[in-house]
């Protein structure tokens, strides 16, 4: 496809040849010398003018400069006479005078003797016809053909001939002194062509759009082309094709065209200027012409030039490349060797320049080669940058070139563990750090002790926790491991992975942890950082320790900045707040960590931070939000491989989503393989307990038991009994209870509540008070609900509630029944417990929206009964009495009599035991109720202690 672009903005100089050509014809010789920038259009006005010639009559003798035939005497004189028709033998004389003069040995004295001759061939043929002679870049011809082109110009002056040349807008200097003489030629015209304007661009692309199309396009493509009609062209090209591929709104393309043109010009420029153009392509937002000059070895004045040209074609604005993509295409061109030496030479050069580093590492990275020495800090430099700019992947081959350029076995052993860190804030299972290396690292002095520590504590959140405890076993007593700061770390790791795994059973150690200097106040030791948070969980499980947790936790989360080294243990410290029951500080802690987490672009880290907010959340009864940020959290941590940051968020969303009757979505994510070593960890007693809850809200009681006391028994065999971490004993209680064995949930429940902290004992109360009778019952109900409403788990509060209006009911308290349910089934709905709703309001809507009292008045023929209405018509088809219902209901036995007369009325039956055949028989037995839910939805379930669904 050829798309022609010389009639937009070139209007005056096709009229100014016109003219020219007119005054040729009436025997006034005319001279028109074209010049412009590479790709300004010069060719394409110039075969305008000589098409233009031809379709006159007149005899057109066109040839172009050919740059490899310049040291080839009247090389371009040969090929005009090729095409001239002469006469029988003319052009054997033609040939005959040109060799006498082209050899070698002939001088410019010996050629000027041939020209008289030679011109007179030409002169006589336009005796007879319009002659036009067209000579494309005329600067790339031999200088013996220069000479004779100057001869014959200054003799057609009254002769009937026109001679149209095109070169450069700048000349190389061998070449100017024939420009000159020429355009002093009072019949010589000088044409000069610019690159298009803006509305140019708009002109062309309006031959080949829609207006408006071309005026959206225009400003882009002009900013890319600075108006370079081959640039355009091509771009046009590449737009039509990707229009016709079935793609007519895509708003620009650059293919195969476009790379063919930007290739083009930069050859047409010349050897050099093409050199020049990789140059700025290497060096990018660096350019300029010193440099340029010292990367590529040229003069300075030549490489200013040569940016001069490239910036008149239209590929480069002040220096660069307009179109990063034709730089790209550029440095794809230059051969892999060429461009690795560059890139290196062009580091070197910033280097010495003092330029960033960040800058600077992107031409040793860009390089593929190791670097020299004196690159290593500056890697390390730009690696830092592109961590705060959130560039991981440019952050990760930085550290990893410095790693390979660098002879000292410590530093590598260093930038291993960087390395980690960066993989380790996009995906923690792909962390590969190998035990042995490490050990053998560690016994050879080339880790320091906080490198130790998070490397260490890398293996453990991969699962790979008995490989690090044989890390710190085998560092034990050596003698590189004995000084006190080598000892404070041996101590952090071994409290550290202890506290995530108390059943590895390792001795935490005895080292009194150094503390850092008052002025150091945002910043730590890695070491010193796990160590204190790994105590404060610890604390936090210690039932004489709890209140040191909070102390301990919020110093950890005060004083250390969020970076590689510091994020596990600010995520553990959150969860010693979680443990300790502090919610109320724990969940600002987070929402702040989230936020410079956000800030670091680190999704992991976003990931431990948001499964605290969940477990919060879930902790506080909110369970659509703690679904919402556990769904969060694994996303962040992403698909692929297992860690034990995916177990804590998992654990949670499998307990949101039973909690609120979600069972399908919480069995889809107990299917997935958890690994064995898992389930012996911290996160991993939240799974087990998270999976008893499922099985207790389904109806498998036996394997719920069998969940919770196997949580029982781990914790006894760490020596640990904390109900904030798993409260066991309360979920086996309720098994028990489902399972009708109200004196084992209670005897459990009673356990429970010796050992819970003041804050902990509504959910122990609430046990202990559904298990017992009369006023002692209530009496600790009441308490359980002061306690919940006073701070805590809601969803606990809407049970306690619940268990509240029971008794109450018992008693034949219905009014005060009735008001303990609607608020318990208010609760329950806030927290987004559908099956607790369910349970405790058959039906689902609260018991406020009843019918109203007066009857409506509806035909006797198409009535259907109200929410309300089918409730009581449901239960009085059971057998039950009206007091029954009543109590069912928690409304009053007169209001049951009412709702049964309108039954009775819409129903058309006479009597209560025709109800059951009036609801089961014919087409009304699945008759819809107001649109939503049918009779068989409302058989009403018995409240129970569990409110996490019916058994099977």
């Amino acid at each position: 496809m050829f798309l022609d672009t010389h009639y937009v903005e070139r209007e005056k100089q096709r009229a100014l040849l016109r003219e020219l050509l007119e005054k040729a014809g009436e025997g006034q010789g005319q001279v028109a010398l074209l010049s412009g920038a590479v790709a300004s259009g010069k060719s394409a006005l110039l075969m305008h003018c000589a098409d233009q010639a031809l379709a006159e009559g007149a005899l057109l003798l066109d040839t172009a400069g050919v740059q490899a035939e310049r040291a080839r005497p009247f090389g371009l004189l040969g090929r005009i006479f090729a095409s001239a028709p002469l006469a029988p033998g003319g052009h054997a004389e033609v040939a005959r005078l040109i060799d006498g003069v082209a050899g070698g040995e002939s001088s410019v004295h010996d050629q000027m003797l041939a020209m008289p001759q030679l011109s007179a061939v030409l002169l006589d043929l336009a005796k007879d016809h319009l002659v036009v002679i067209a000579v494309d870049d005329v600067h790339d011809s031999d200088q013996a053909s220069l000479r004779f082109l100057l001869y014959l110009t200054r003799r057609i002056r009254h002769v009937r001939m026109l001679v149209i040349l095109t070169e450069p807008a700048r000349l190389e200097a061998g070449k100017r002194g024939f420009h000159t003489e020429l355009a002093h030629l009072p019949h010589c015209t000088l044409l000069r062509l610019k690159l298009l304007s803006p509305m140019g661009t708009v002109g062309l692309l309006s031959e080949h759009f829609t207006p408006s199309t071309a005026a959206r396009l225009a400003p882009e493509l002009h900013d890319i082309t600075g108006g370079s009609p081959l640039l355009l062209r091509a771009l046009v090209e590449d737009r039509l094709t990707a229009t016709e591929a079935g793609d007519p709104y895509q708003p620009l393309v650059r293919g195969d065209n476009y790379a063919q043109a930007v290739i083009d010009c930069l050859h047409r420029c010349g050897p050099e200027t093409l050199e020049i153009a990789r140059g700025i392509a290497v060096l990018g937002a660096h350019t300029g012409p010193g440099l340029l000059s010292r990367l590529l070895g040229l003069h300075l004045r030549d490489a200013e030039q040569a940016v001069a040209d490239l910036g008149q074609c239209g590929l480069l604005s002040e220096g660069r490349f307009r179109d990063e993509h034709a730089a790209s295409l550029v440095r794809d061109a230059v051969p892999a060797d060429r461009l690795s030496r560059l890139r290196t030479h062009a580091a070197e050069l910033l280097h010495q320049d003092g330029s960033a580093a960040y800058d600077i590492a992107h031409h040793l990275v860009a390089a593929r080669d190791t670097a020299d020495l004196w690159a290593v800090p500056v890697l390390q430099e730009a690696a830092d940058y592109a961590l705060a700019d959130g560039d991981m992947d440019f952050a990760h081959r930085c550290l990893a070139l410095a790693r390979n350029s660098s002879r000292d076995d410590r530093v590598r052993a260093s930038l291993t563990v960087k390395l980690a860190g960066v993989v380790w804030r996009t995906d923690p299972a792909a962390v590969d750090i190998d035990a042995s290396t490490l050990l053998l690292d560690a016994k050879a002095g080339r880790l320091s002790p906080g490198d130790l520590v998070v490397s260490l504590s890398y293996l453990a959140w991969s699962g790979q926790l008995h490989e690090a405890g044989e890390v710190l076993e085998a560092l034990e007593g050596t003698e590189g491991w004995s000084g006190r700061e080598e000892r404070t770390a041996l101590t952090a790791a071994r409290r550290w992975l202890t506290v995530l795994s108390p059943s590895l059973d390792m001795e935490p150690g005895d080292e009194e942890p150094m503390r850092p200097g008052p002025a150091d106040t945002l910043a730590g030791d890695a070491e010193i950082a796990h160590l204190h948070a790994s105590s404060a969980v610890a604390a936090a499980l210690s039932e004489s320790r709890r209140a040191d947790a909070v102390a301990e936790a919020t110093r950890v989360l005060q004083r250390y900045r969020l970076d590689d080294g510091y994020v596990q243990p600010l995520a553990l410290a959150l969860w010693a707040l979680v443990y300790a029951g502090r919610l109320d500080l724990a969940a600002p802690w987070c929402e702040r960590l989230l936020n410079e987490s956000a800030a670091h672009h680190a999704r992991p880290w976003q990931a431990l931070f948001t499964s605290v907010r969940a477990e919060t959340a879930l902790r506080q009864g909110d369970l659509p939000g703690a679904r919402v940020h556990a769904e969060a959290s694994l996303r962040q941590l992403g698909p692929r491989g297992w860690s034990l940051a995916r177990a804590f968020p998992l654990a949670t969303l499998i307990q949101a989503h039973t909690g609120m009757g979600q069972f399908d979505e919480a069995e889809s994510l107990l299917g997935q393989t958890v690994p064995e070593v898992f389930l012996h960890t911290l996160p991993g007693l939240h799974y087990a307990r998270a999976r008893g809850r499922w099985n207790l809200a389904i109806g498998r009681y036996h394997a719920a038991l069998g969940d919770f006391l196997a949580c029982g028994e781990a914790l006894e065999e760490w020596g640990i009994d904390a109900p904030e971490l798993v409260p066991w004993r309360l979920d086996a209680a309720e098994t028990w209870m489902a399972l009708g064995h109200p004196e084992k949930a209670r005897s459990l429940a009673e356990q429970q509540l010796l050992r819970s902290p003041d804050r902990a004992r509504g959910t122990a109360l609430r046990l202990v008070g559904a298990t017992g009778e009369g006023r002692r019952g209530l009496q600790q109900l009441q308490e359980a609900v002061e306690i919940l409403e006073n701070g805590g788990d809601r969803l606990q509060l809407a049970l306690c509630l619940g268990e509240l209006g029971r008794l109450y009911r018992a008693m034949d308290d219905v009014n005060r029944a009735r008001m303990l349910v609607r608020k318990a089934w208010q609760v329950a709905k806030s927290c987004g417990a559908a099956p607790l709703c369910r349970q405790l309001i058959p039906g689902g809507t609260d018991p406020e929206r009843e019918a109203p009292r007066h009857e409506p008045v509806l035909p006797q023929d198409t009535a259907a009964l109200t929410e309300a209405e089918s409730r009581v018509a449901v239960l009085a088809a059971h057998g039950n009495t009206n007091r029954e219902i009543a109590a069912r209901l928690y409304v009053t036995v007169s209001t049951v009599e009412q709702h049964l007369t309108r039954i009775y009325r819409k129903l058309k039956v006479n009597r209560r035991r025709d109800l059951s055949t009036r609801l089961a028989g014919g087409g009304d037995a699945q008759f819809a109720l107001n649109g939503r839910q049918t009779v068989a939805d409302l058989v009403p379930m018995e409240v129970t202690c569990c409110g996490t669904g019916s058994p099977n």
